[in-house]
């Protein structure tokens, strides 16, 4: 009888264990329970202790944390036919657990597959130069494109992050003969611009001296001081205009007129 007793009191517990743990639930702060009576959905519970009436009602947990998933790399052709595999990290949590849980049948990789999808139509509509320089634009659009189809599933989309993007090796060369090219043509506006500059600022101090000759007086010393510092053994003094410019009016005068006859040439006696 004692051990008959003991097998009995031994039933009891373990069927009033299995029953409690069928009864009682402890959720979590981050965690919620969406509770079915016979099959019906009744309401959303949690967090902390809820109680469920054994064989008729259960319960589904959902986590209401932010989830971090890696879209796997994807096979992209780009809007200017270039190939590529992308790959991207994507955010996304759990805002109502009732459509979460009933209008989709696993909303993990039902997310995970959308996106997949998602990336690809959005990079193709983008050339590659864009891809690789708005990377942060083409996120921001992937995460309102996805945010705007997981509504319907309870489902809000924190962020999209384009990961990597991987070129084939004779794109990259492509790239970089393109980016070298692209230096030397500013390179080249570059020192363009500057000859620009530096001839205007010639003909502004050109201008300058020539309607102040006072300023040109000193010019002409400043050039022999220069070259009275250097060692030098030939000296070339410039001459200016207004010191040779009387000798030449004198010379005009003298000199004449175009249409004169020269005199004759004097004649040699000839011995007989």
């Amino acid at each position: 009888m004692p051990f008959f007793g003991l097998l009995i009191v031994a039933v009891v517990v373990l069927a009033v264990l299995a029953l409690a743990r069928a009864t009682v639930r402890i959720l979590r702060e981050y965690e919620r329970a969406v509770v079915f009576t016979l099959g019906r959905f009744q309401k959303v519970k949690g967090p902390g202790i809820i109680f469920l009436i054994p064989f008729i009602q259960e319960a589904v947990r959902v986590d209401l944390r932010i989830q971090v998933i890696e879209i796997p790399s994807q096979d992209v052709i780009s809007r200017d036919n270039v190939s590529m595999k992308v790959d991207a990290v994507l955010y996304f949590n759990v805002v109502d657990p009732e459509r979460a849980i009933i209008r989709v049948g696993s909303f993990l990789p039902a997310t995970v597959m959308l996106a997949q999808t998602t990336l690809r139509a959005v990079l193709g509509q983008h050339p590659l130069d864009e891809m690789l320089s708005e990377r942060r634009k083409l996120s921001a659009d992937l995460q309102s494109l996805l945010d705007v189809q997981t509504e319907a599933w309870g489902i809000s989309i924190s962020n999209v992050e384009i990961r990597t993007v991987e070129l084939t090796d004779n794109m990259i060369r492509a790239i970089a003969k393109q980016a070298e090219a692209e230096r030397d043509r500013r390179a080249k506006i570059i020192h363009a611009e500057a000859e620009f500059q530096a001839s205007q600022t010639l003909v502004d101090a050109a201008r300058v001296l020539s309607s102040i000759p006072a300023a040109m007086q000193l010019r002409y010393l400043q050039t022999l001081t220069e070259i009275g510092a250097e060692q030098n053994s030939t000296v070339i003094f410039p001459m200016p205009l207004d010191i040779v410019k009387p000798f030449l009016q004198l010379l005009e005068k003298t000199a004449p007129p175009p249409g004169a006859a020269k005199p004759p040439a004097d004649t040699v006696p000839v011995a007989a």
